[in-house]
């Protein structure tokens, strides 16, 4: 009986440290963002769990997996330097669309 109760704590500790579902986003600033900004919400991301997949070069952006918790956080941030953040979908000819697969 008491290897049963224990099995079952462990078995609940378990499923409550699974980490929360993370999806991929395009995370975008205004043109004027200092770059400070953006590198500590990449911070934030990170630490949260998450991950950078592409850093881009033509607008101040990123490319990442992250759970919604820390992109709340990284949205209030910056009040004057507000990210735009969407979800990475691919786009079709035809208009349909489909949750990148990372």
């Amino acid at each position: 009986m008491r290897l049963s109760i224990a099995f079952l704590f462990a078995f609940v500790a378990c499923i409550l440290a699974v980490a929360p579902p993370q999806k991929p986003v395009v995370v975008s600033y205004p043109e004027d963002t200092p770059a400070s900004v953006i590198e500590k919400a990449i911070e934030e991301i990170k630490k949260d769990g998450g991950s950078i997949t592409h850093e881009y070069a033509l607008i101040k952006g990123f490319a990442a997996k992250v759970a919604q918790a820390t992109l709340d956080k990284i949205s209030t941030m910056s009040e004057k330097f507000a990210p735009y953040i969407e979800e990475d979908v691919i786009v079709r000819i035809d208009g349909s669309t489909d949750a990148k697969d990372q």
